[in-house]
């Protein structure tokens, strides 16, 4: 049997038999995600639990006082970045900030590849974002920003179980057409499940499972459509990019293609990707 059907093989199996090991929520975004859903929380104590955790606490402050908020003045403590982004907004922002956990590994090949990966995540978010906002000032908005960016950045989280069965194969590393035939038939499977795991909406389980499947086109504008037009801009879906470039035209996400060349456009990138990297 072939590196390539081996691995497919054992991945396959794996996913059949459910005994695919799937990556967990960090911790601080459990804990936020659960507290977020309680009716009875506020401010102070929601700024409180983030607090416990030194890593998130000092990237919520950097993204309150980011150009990706659209904030001016500063601010200096966790109580002050919470009630500024806001109850509303916080439990998908802290999630959003919080994957980059996930994107890390021990073995030196496999972190090469998740490092690549991360930093494809991040300028799919960036023009994402930057497409969002220019959208915004024209149409009204029904797709939040804080559940589009983290939509952005869970979209390929289906690679994560494929790249840690591949540590047990690492001849596949010399060829990455192996690993990419893994990636591209079963990322979006593994992708859905891992939503639906982690207790997400459907939305994001769409997004996860069928970013890549042309085939599935939602008639009102969607996640699914900025995470497309983000990853084709980034090269990671280069071969589609003129059919993902038409959809947005025809669905007014954006106006033009010079559009993409505005100081507008640029500047929202810059700032998306300077506030999650």
């Amino acid at each position: 049997m072939s590196t390539e059907n081996a691995l497919l093989t054992i991945l396959v199996e794996k996913i059949k038999n459910d005994t695919l090991v799937l990556p967990t929520l960090p911790a601080i975004a459990l804990k936020v995600r659960r507290a977020a859903d309680d009716p009875d929380i506020n401010l102070n104590a929601m700024g409180e639990i983030i607090s416990q955790d030194p890593s998130l606490s000092a990237r919520i402050i950097k993204i309150s006082n980011s150009a990706y908020l659209g904030r001016t003045i500063k601010v200096t403590s966790v109580q002050q970045a919470v009630t500024r982004i806001g109850l509303s907004q916080i439990k998908n922002i802290s999630t959003a900030l919080a994957m980059e956990q996930l994107f890390v590994s021990k073995n030196e090949l496999v972190k090469g590849y998740i490092s690549k990966i991360w930093g494809y995540t991040i300028d799919t978010l960036s023009y994402a974002v930057a497409a969002l906002q220019l959208y915004s000032k024209t149409k009204q908005r029904h797709v939040s920003m804080d559940s589009m960016t983290l939509a952005a950045l869970v979209h390929n989280i289906g690679v994560l179980p494929i790249l840690t069965e591949a540590e047990r194969h690492e001849e596949v590393f010399a060829n990455p057409t192996f690993l990419n035939a893994a990636i591209l038939k079963l990322s979006g499977r593994i992708g859905a499940k891992i939503m639906r795991q982690w207790d997400f909406d459907e939305q994001f389980v769409i997004v996860a499972e069928k970013w890549r499947d042309m085939a599935y086109q939602p008639e009102e504008v969607a996640f699914i459509d900025f995470v497309r037009f983000g990853a084709a801009m980034a090269g990671i879906f280069d071969s589609k990019k003129d059919q993902v470039m038409q959809i947005c035209l025809d669905k007014g996400i954006i106006e033009n293609l010079e559009v993409l060349d505005s100081e507008d456009f640029m500047e929202a990138r810059e700032s998306a990707k300077a506030a999650f990297s």
